[in-house]
């Protein structure tokens, strides 16, 4: 069984919007077998522009049943169906939100007749439904009606099945249509598998059309099929060609999958997938020339929907020196303001800066005076806790207390200071290599399988530079310490 249904709302988005008219079309596979249609208040204004769109008014929903009066009536004719609608996943949002206001969790399989329609009527001008009906001689009366709208798409969802049928009796003339419908039935749920299994290209459409009804409205499962199963970095694309989102995997398209099987309910969520409208990808063939590449471009580009590692310029750091009386001094401060080449750790500033440190010194015991967070001639405040072991005084051996200052420097530092990591290629006979000089990230490259080096000058040559900061620190502190399969080649 299928439930056609179509919604008349107060606007576009299900977290704020509210229904003010429902129509459901239940249908057998070969007819239309029940209908239900009723106006809803909203429990708000109809705005202006919705009432130009829909002519519904204020006046007109006033009386109308609210939305839990007829709750129970939509589960019930929709119970066991495939959920079917022009655009399905606009329908089907703003139905989850109003039975999750209720504290029910509504679930049914979906299907778009959108899509369905593009695979088994490829080269229609428009899909839209107006114009889609206009051209195939549906007739639609009540435009952006609920019962007319799902009317229509009723007797467009008829035509689709009778394609796919009428295909099938030409392929295999031994299938009867009622065959061809338990094939598509069986993917309800609780459905039974039919006696015999016709393998239509149509049928296969209509099965596809249910298993990527959460698909962004632009992306075809053609251009999700053709996604590459590998490491790399890809790109979101709006309609206009700009790139809203960058991602990295290790297999793109299991990664991308992730993304749209997720039935996002939120405003923001869903303006992203809706606004989703190619996808391209770059293979890096390296799961850490993957992450690397991926911030890289996430700061060159700042796309809309990327939160995380925006950030490209760190001007603040944490950095070293040793006293007169042999004891290492952690310190923050402004990196431009200082002679050494660059910080420890790059940060994003100075405030930042003063609350790692703060964070160091409470984890390895150090000395507030001795990291500058303490100004002090005597001694700093934890000692008079007893939370310092007297650094501050030269009562603590320096010995003793730069180890813990090593080990701290250890927790975001590299353990090596240059070192090249070489890892796998896009292809067999290639090799990634990524260069750090001197706990400084230099960038990565590719080189022939055969490459081989001894000197430290001919990695560095042989990569692209690209500029270290505390994301890629972190990415390539972080990736170090899981149990890769890339070698490490440590220069002194």
């Amino acid at each position: 069984m299928y439930a056609i249904i179509d919604l008349e709302t107060t606007g576009g988005q299900p977290t704020q919007d509210r229904i003010t008219e429902i129509a459901i079309f239940i249908h057998d596979g070969e007819k239309v077998v029940d209908q239900y249609d009723t106006l809803l208040n909203p429990g708000r204004p109809i705005p202006f522009f919705i009432t130009q769109l829909t002519g519904i008014t204020d006046d007109m929903v006033r009386d109308a049943p609210k939305f839990h009066e007829v709750a129970r009536k939509v589960v019930e004719m929709t119970e066991g169906c495939v959920f079917v609608a022009h655009n399905v996943r606009f329908d089907y949002s703003f139905l989850k939100k109003e039975f999750a206001d209720l504290g029910y969790n509504y679930s049914r399989k979906t299907l778009c007749t959108v899509r369905l329609s593009r695979s088994l009527m490829p080269g229609q001008p428009s899909y839209s439904l107006g114009k889609l009906c206009q051209n195939i001689g549906i007739p639609l009366n009540g435009r952006h009606r609920a019962a007319g709208d799902a009317g229509a798409t009723a007797i467009l969802f008829d035509r689709l099945l009778k394609i796919s049928q009428q295909d099938e009796a030409l392929r295999n003339p031994t299938v009867s249509p009622a065959d061809t419908l338990a094939a598509v039935d069986a993917l309800a749920p609780g459905g039974k598998k039919p006696t015999k299994q016709p393998s239509s290209r149509k049928v296969e459409a209509v099965r596809e059309a249910i298993r990527t009804a959460l698909l962004p409205p632009n992306i075809t499962p053609e251009k999700v099929a053709s996604l590459p199963q590998e490491a790399g970095v890809y790109y979101f694309h709006n309609e206009a060609g700009e790139v809203i989102y960058v991602g990295k995997s290790i297999n793109i398209y299991k990664r991308i999958q992730q993304h749209f099987a997720v039935d996002y309910k939120s405003r923001k969520s869903l303006e992203f997938k809706n606004s989703i409208s190619d996808i391209t990808w770059e293979l890096t063939g390296s799961e850490l020339v993957a992450l690397l590449y991926e911030s890289h471009e996430i700061k060159r580009l700042k796309p809309l929907y990327n939160r995380a590692q925006r950030r490209s310029v760190f001007p603040a750091g944490i950095f070293l020196r040793t006293d007169d009386n042999g004891y290492k001094h952690l310190y923050y401060g402004r990196a431009d303001d200082h002679a050494q080449s660059h910080p420890l750790i790059a940060l994003g500033n100075q405030y930042k800066a003063k609350a790692f440190l703060f964070h160091k010194v409470s984890k390895f015991n150090l000395c507030q005076k001795l990291c500058d967070l303490y100004k002090t001639p005597g001694s700093c405040f934890d000692y008079q806790v007893h939370r310092c072991k007297g650094a501050c005084l030269g009562l603590e051996p320096a010995e003793e207390y730069n180890k813990r200052v090593e080990e701290a420097v250890e927790s975001f530092t590299y353990e090596h200071g240059s070192f090249v990591v070489v890892g796998r290629g896009r292809s067999e006979d290639e090799k990634t290599l990524v260069v750090v000089e001197n706990g400084r990230y230099l960038g990565f490259g590719y080189v022939d399988g055969t490459f081989s080096a001894r000197r430290f000058a001919d990695f560095k040559d042989a990569v692209k530079r690209y500029n270290d900061n505390k994301d890629v620190q972190q990415i390539i502190r972080q990736y170090l310490r899981t149990k890769h399969k890339d070698k490490v080649k440590v220069f002194k």
